[in-house]
Order: structure tokens, then sequence, then C-alpha cells
């Protein structure tokens, strides 16, 4: 269970089904057995971009940035349905085109405020560190009108500085615009920082779940994993 509004953290040893456990959830793997419900609708095997439009969105260890595409076009591009997609607008409709352009431009650059990373707006994705390219998959779930996120080593190879900037935004995120969070990570200062609850998994089960200053003192965790 992840409780509407919370930020809950999932931690668990290397192997111990918790990628898995996100790509079931998100429809890239079809559960053999059980069910996934969110706001009391079963969403069991849907692909993943139905389940983007019904607003649960995910992110991945190795980011899946467009790296040819500079970072404010990367968050352009997110919002589904946009008249340009259809070829025979493109000859009649120029006029809302542009317009819809210029609104998401606006959005977009709003959101590169927000995550403090105005300055590499025109670089190219590709060209970003690992902790830049970290907070940008967190802005393009910013882009849509998201309810859920599932968050997948956001830490891995962020250096310090950065890991506290996207710390920050995901608060500012669950705060002030309400979204609920599901975090895998490895670092235990991050989690103890942002989760409540955290939930352990070994052995593709669920070990334990509780507040993190419990979750720290839990003999079977402390065996199984820290």
């Amino acid at each position: 269970d992840i409780a509407k509004g919370s930020i809950t953290g999932l931690i668990g040893p290397n192997g111990a089904g918790k990628s898995t456990l996100f790509n079931v959830i998100a429809g890239v793997h079809k559960p053999s057995s059980g069910r996934v419900i969110m706001d009391g609708e079963d969403i069991t095997g849907l692909a993943p971009h139905e389940l983007f439009h019904k607003g649960l969105l995910r992110t991945f260890q190795i980011a899946h940035e467009f790296a040819s595409m500079t970072v404010r076009e990367n968050l352009m591009m997110v919002p589904a349905g946009q008249t340009g997609e259809r070829l025979a607008a493109t000859w009649f409709n120029r006029a809302k085109i542009r317009e819809e352009e210029e609104a998401l431009r606006r959005k977009a650059d709003e959101v590169l405020e927000f995550l403090t990373i105005t300055h590499v707006a025109d670089e190219k994705a590709g060209n970003l560190s690992g902790g830049q390219k970290k907070l940008l998959e967190l802005g393009r779930t910013m882009m849509v009108d998201a309810k859920i996120v599932f968050l997948d080593e956001v830490g891995a190879g962020v250096n310090r500085t950065l890991l506290g900037t996207i710390g920050d935004a995901i608060v500012r995120l669950n705060r002030e615009r309400g979204y609920t969070f599901c975090i895998i990570e490895h670092d235990m200062d991050f989690i103890g920082r942002l989760c409540d609850p955290v939930i352990v998994m070994a052995e593709g089960k669920v070990l334990a779940k509780g507040a993190p200053d419990t979750i720290m003192q839990n003999e079977a965790v402390i065996e199984a994993y820290l």
C-alpha cells in the first residue's frame, strides 16, 4: 500500500525485486498473479502510455533523456495530444501550433526555474551530468498532471549537492503540488530525510514496513540489508 500524498521509500538488497515491482506497476511486465489498484481502479497490465494518461509516471536508474534535443525541448515534448503531432495540422493550423508551443515553452521554463536548472535550458540533454539528467526526468513528470511518481534510484551516480537539490524538489512537489512518490534508493540518509513510511523488500517479498527510525532498528532488516 502506498498512501496518497506520501513519500514512500522502498529499500532492500540487490535482487530483492524492487525494480521488478516498479516494472509490474508501470506496465512493463504483466504480473503472473495479483492485481495493481490505483484510486480503486484495477490497472493491472495496462501499457505504460495508458498509465501515463492516468497520471502514473516513473523514472529509471539510468536516465532516458532524448540526448540530441535541448533540455527545454525534452520538457516541451512530454504533454500528449499536441496539435503539431498531426500531419494535416502542420499545414492548416500553424497558428494554433505556435500558440501551444509558446504555452509549453513558458511551462517548461517554469519547471526549469523550480528545479534551479535554467542555466542548462538550451544545452543538449545528452551533455548533462548524471544528477542534472535525474532532475530533468523529475521535470518531465511536472509537465503533466502526475498523481503518483515512481523514482528508481534517483540518487545513483549523483553528487551530494545535486542529490540535495533533487531531494528539495521532491519535498516541494509533495507539499506544494500534492504529488505522491515511491522511491527506490540505497542512500539511507536520503531515505531517512524524505520518506515515511519505508518498505523493505527481500527475496521478492515485503520484509518490514514502518517509520525510518523503526526500520533502522529492525533486527530482520539489519540482517537482510543494513
